[in-house]
């Protein structure tokens, strides 16, 4: 955690309501059963992804506007999920945490899938290098080595303030 906040006065939303969706996904999800089992689709997605914590605020990506249910793509038959988020500000130290934090649970809830994840065109100011660190393999791996860092993104994943 940095000393002073990089972006001290976030604008916070409500979060949406939760639609109470019977798929099958929850049971390929559940039961680890392949993908081919359910159709997914961009809310499956959300809903997975919606309460991470943001690495400097108590609140979620959902609540930060960080990412929406439109800002998933899924392709089914590909077997893709692309992710587009946008940071709070142009400047945000955190993007990587989010985007390793994205990454880390969707292999663990879709591992079936290869996913993308990319901060929207335009909101970052070192677009191309956090996209380039958060899609290769070697990079993910070598930060997640890192003990501070991995911390950082389970706290992000495992708050309970949610």
């Amino acid at each position: 955690m940095t000393l002073g906040l990089i972006n001290a006065n976030p604008i916070v939303r409500e979060k949406k309501e939760r639609i109470n969706r019977v798929t099958t996904t929850d049971a390929a999800v559940n039961h680890h059963h392949h993908h081919e089992a359910a159709v997914v689709d961009a809310l499956d997605i959300y809903d997975y992804v919606r309460d991470i914590r943001d690495p400097e605020h108590p609140y979620s990506l959902e609540q930060l506007s960080i990412l929406s249910e439109e800002s998933i793509t899924v392709n089914e038959k590909l077997g893709r999920i692309l992710i587009s988020f946008t940071p709070t500000i142009q400047h945000c130290s955190m993007a990587t945490v989010i985007g390793l934090s994205l990454r880390i649970r969707l292999k663990d809830c879709f591992p079936h899938f290869k996913v993308d994840i990319k901060v929207a065109p335009g909101s970052h100011a070192d677009e191309e290098a956090v996209n380039k660190q958060l899609n290769d393999k070697e990079r993910v791996a070598a930060a997640m080595e890192n003990p501070n860092l991995r911390q950082l993104v389970d706290e992000c994943l495992n708050s309970s303030e949610l």
